[in-house]
């Protein structure tokens, strides 16, 4: 028996707080046919049958496009697409049939596994298909009729989310029927978005060739705020459509979506268990945000400043202490993690604030995320009437002198602060201008 090593242990303890919180959420996954072509379609079954097995609610879309060319080349007809969208007349439509139901029987097969030494041993994942989509002609555009080219007209959301309670993984081809029993090809994209909104989906996941959005240097981009989308166009067809579809799901209402590899063995993991994730997160709101801190933040607060006071940068502050004074603080979190934080003590008598305990996480440093709070902290202190504040320095002087503070000396501090000066410490004293 191999024993596993300490990392994997405290990696799997650090999972703890992610598999706490994705605990009956609803996730929606958009998997493009060419994901399913790819050798590590297998692992990415597997690891959506682990986040079953966690108490998330799955909506699993796959499409079929590269299967259809596939079927049409060999059937020698030609395939026909205006705007990128292909238009299927009645001879495609039998091949777009074949392929949508192939490819689903397969991921069908693929969620029923159970064999001994894989990870799907007692997963008896239960898999609902069917007709939650109802779908409409696109019918003639720019002079050219799309025939059996449909767009989605409405989900039947009550039966979904009945699957969904009754513990199933909802499954959805792309193909959508009319009250008049046609059948209609519909774009995957039109139906993740249709779907991730109406359904209240708290996650829209999309899968595609790369890690994520890269920016102009080839360099994965981490997180984009919905605002920052009109900055970006990439030239890639497909980073162009993971965007554009990541911006309707977020305008339609979903809080995020996250952009990751098919190609990448356990991405999907990684970007729903550890802090800063596989691929690219788009939210509808800024992803890392500021406020006011509260009684239950002590615990984080100390979690950033303690390393700091051991090194004497920080004056010691004991526990009673900062939940006394935790209205002072304002934190910066990401995904409910605490990784800035600064207070302000005003002096209102002597018209000036001090500025303390501006600490960003090691991890996160470089980001401008100390300046970010500084900024707000200052803005605060304006809007109180105050014109100047002021910070303790022993060891990280430059850095205030660049946020534009300038040194002065101790006796320009508030007498209430003079009061409380540590000789020994001799911190310098910098004093800024609102």
């Amino acid at each position: 028996m191999t024993t596993p090593s300490r990392s994997h242990i405290r990696w799997f303890r650090n999972t703890a707080p992610y598999i706490n919180l994705h605990r009956g959420k609803t996730f929606v996954l958009m998997l493009g046919g060419e994901a399913a072509q790819d050798e590590n379609f297998a692992n990415i079954i597997h690891d959506i049958a682990l986040l079953k097995s966690l108490g998330v609610r799955l909506v699993l879309i796959h499409g079929s496009r590269p299967q259809i060319a596939a079927r049409m080349d060999k059937a020698g007809l030609k395939s026909s697409f205006h705007h990128d969208v292909r238009i299927t007349d009645t001879e495609a439509m039998e091949h777009v049939k074949d392929a949508a139901g192939s490819l689903r029987a397969q991921i069908e097969a693929l969620l029923s596994m159970g064999l001994p030494n894989s990870p799907m041993l007692g997963s008896r994942m239960r898999v609902c298909s069917g007709n939650f989509v109802t779908a409409r002609p696109i019918g003639v555009v720019d002079g050219v009729d799309f025939q059996h080219t449909g767009k989605v007209r409405r989900l039947d959301t009550d039966g979904i989310h009945r699957q969904l309670q009754d513990d199933s993984i909802v499954l959805l081809s792309p193909l959508g029927y009319s009250p008049t029993g046609e059948i209609f090809n519909l774009a995957l994209e039109d139906i993740a978005v249709h779907c991730a909104a109406a359904i209240g989906a708290d996650k829209l996941i999309l899968f595609g060739e790369e890690s994520g959005i890269m920016d102009g240097e080839g360099q994965l981009i981490r997180q984009l705020a919905v605002t920052d989308l009109a900055q970006l166009t990439p030239e890639d067809a497909e980073q162009a459509s993971l965007l554009h579809t990541a911006k309707l799901a977020c305008t339609e209402g979903v809080p995020r979506c996250q952009i990751i590899s098919y190609r990448d063995d356990c991405a999907l993991l990684e970007e729903l268990f550890t802090h800063d994730g596989s691929g690219t997160l788009v939210a509808n709101v800024a992803y890392e945000s500021s406020r006011q801190a509260g009684i239950d933040d002590v615990g984080g607060i100390l979690e950033l400043i303690e390393p700091l006071e051991q090194q004497g940068i920080l004056l010691k502050r004991s526990r009673e202490l900062l939940e006394q004074e935790i209205s002072r603080f304002r934190l910066l979190e990401r995904d409910g993690r605490a990784i800035a934080c600064a207070a302000l003590y005003p002096f209102p008598e002597n018209g000036c604030a001090e500025l303390a305990c501006v600490v960003t996480h090691p991890d996160y440093r470089g980001g401008q995320r100390g300046q970010r709070l500084l900024q707000e902290l200052e803005q605060e202190a304006r809007h109180s009437g105050l014109s100047r504040v002021f910070v303790l320095s022993t060891q990280t002087a430059h850095w205030f002198l660049e946020q534009g503070f300038v040194e002065t000396s101790r006796d320009e501090l508030p007498d209430r602060k003079q009061a409380l000066y540590n000789l020994q410490r001799s911190s310098k004293v910098f004093f800024k201008d609102l």
